[in-house]
């Protein structure tokens, strides 16, 4: 029998969800997705500075910017420079992540994809194997409207909610990722209790999401995200992809425990499920009244704003 990662990979799109190379080798997955964390992470391990390092000082030697533009412009080549050598491990496509502290911002949030998007063609990558990473913001939905239309492709993260999902759907974002983990820690933490996966809130969040796509012909992809366990992901599988950390792929790689379909597109559309179409009154207030949704929201775009400056520190301290 083959292993619980292999019986996976047969259902679904496994996507590595992290900044360390080595491990994307060793579990050979399709995409890969980055964020400000796991950047951070990454380049203060001694086998990554050195491509930390390399990037700030090229940038520094070839730009006539200083100060804080000197730093966006580093921050930006860091990202690809991450992003360039994941490529040359995935076959197919890599997240990379506008800065959160844009999140409320959407001519902002468009105008850095574009200069992420030139980067990446100045080194001869083509737009289709780059997925823009969003917040899931009322102005991050705006922004991917206008992305997608410019063919960049976009990949809405930090959502919690049936009203992002929805949005999102609507203005033809490529990607979406909801974050399963998140959501239980969120109701864990509220109610004392530990979910078994099926039961799991963040479990239970995306295959709504996902039946609701499915039932309505919704294009936008479905990529669950944030695991805490193998046993959500499995009760995910057949979802059309799943981003995962390698400590979990390692988990499903060592197991030959079955895993079976879950989530199925043809069973999805001949569920009775309502029709939602959302306006920015509409999202804001169903968004607020989601308290889970709403804190998570705001609590990962500060972690994720934070992150950012932690890197900008580090690059000013290296110049």
């Amino acid at each position: 029998m083959s292993n619980s990662l292999d019986q996976l990979k047969a259902l679904t799109t496994v996507v590595a969800d992290t900044g360390d190379f080595e491990s994307m080798k060793a579990f050979a997955p399709q995409d890969a997705t980055t964020n400000p964390s796991l950047i951070l992470k990454a380049i203060q391990k001694d086998e990554y500075k050195p491509l930390f390092e390399d990037t700030v000082s090229r940038v520094k030697a070839e730009s006539s910017a200083t100060g804080e533009a000197l730093i966006d412009q580093i921050v930006d080549e860091v990202l690809v420079a991450f992003g360039l050598a994941i490529l040359q491990i995935v076959p197919g496509r890599v997240s990379t992540e506008v800065d959160a502290r844009l999140s409320f911002d959407a001519e902002a949030s468009i105008a850095k994809a574009r200069e992420l998007i030139a980067l990446y063609a100045k080194n001869r990558i083509d737009k289709e194997r780059i997925l823009i990473k969003l917040a899931t913001t009322w102005e991050g939905i705006k922004a991917a409207e206008v992305l997608q239309k410019e063919g960049i492709n976009c990949n809405m993260t930090l959502l919690f909610s049936m009203a992002q999902a929805v949005g999102c759907a609507q203005v033809n974002a490529k990607l979406i990722s909801p974050f399963v983990g998140r959501i239980m820690d969120w109701y864990k933490a509220k109610t004392g209790t530990t979910y078994e996966a099926h039961e799991d809130p963040g479990v239970l969040s995306v295959q709504s999401i996902y039946n609701y796509y499915k039932k309505y012909g919704h294009e936008t992809e479905v990529m669950g995200a944030s695991f805490r366990n193998v046993g959500e992901i499995k009760e995910l599988a057949g979802c059309d992809l799943l981003t995962i950390s390698p400590g979990l792929l390692e988990e499903l790689q060592n197991s030959n425990d079955p895993v079976e379909r879950k989530l199925d597109p043809e069973a999805a559309a001949a569920m009775d499920i309502e029709k939602i179409t959302i306006d920015e009154t509409e999202f804001r207030w169903m968004l607020n009244e989601d308290q889970m949704a709403t804190e998570k929201l705001s609590d990962g775009i500060r972690i994720f704003g934070k992150d950012m400056l932690k890197v900008r520190d580090l690059i000013g301290a290296r110049l």
